[in-house]
């Protein structure tokens, strides 16, 4: 049955799938940051500050993804071929340890400011145990 390959075996605090390959789950934290794309952190981008930041902090990656609509609380964003500017919503993605994103909260915080949402949810990541 095509349910059967696909189903996970518990083996202590490791995973089988059912073609033999072990993996181990991870509990982490995924954090998201949003904001819009023309947010300035000083004099530059706060989307180039942030990534910046996540990087000199040892965080493992991140990735902005660009929106072409929303809306929160400083109204509508959205593609609009009559404007030159857009504004449009972003959002930076990154997954750590919840430790090592605690560390760097503070100052992501302050970064953000008034200008964004920062979110932080419990995750679990699969990663294949070398043979």
């Amino acid at each position: 049955m095509f349910l059967d390959v696909w189903e996970w075996y518990i083996l202590e605090d490791s995973h089988q799938c059912f073609s033999g390959d072990l993996m181990k789950k991870i509990s982490a934290k995924l954090l998201r940051i949003y904001l819009k794309e023309e947010d300035k952190y000083g004099k530059e981008l706060l989307i180039n500050s942030i990534i910046k930041t996540l990087k000199t902090n040892g965080i493992a990656g991140a990735t902005v993804f660009k929106g072409f609509c929303g809306y929160g609380t400083r109204g509508i964003s959205r593609i609009d071929i009559l404007r030159l500017s857009m504004n449009l919503p972003a959002v930076i993605e990154c997954i750590d340890y919840e430790e090592k994103l605690n560390d760097i909260m503070p100052k992501l915080v302050e970064m953000v400011s008034e200008n964004g949402l920062i979110t932080i949810q419990d995750i679990d990541v699969f990663k294949e145990l070398k043979k």
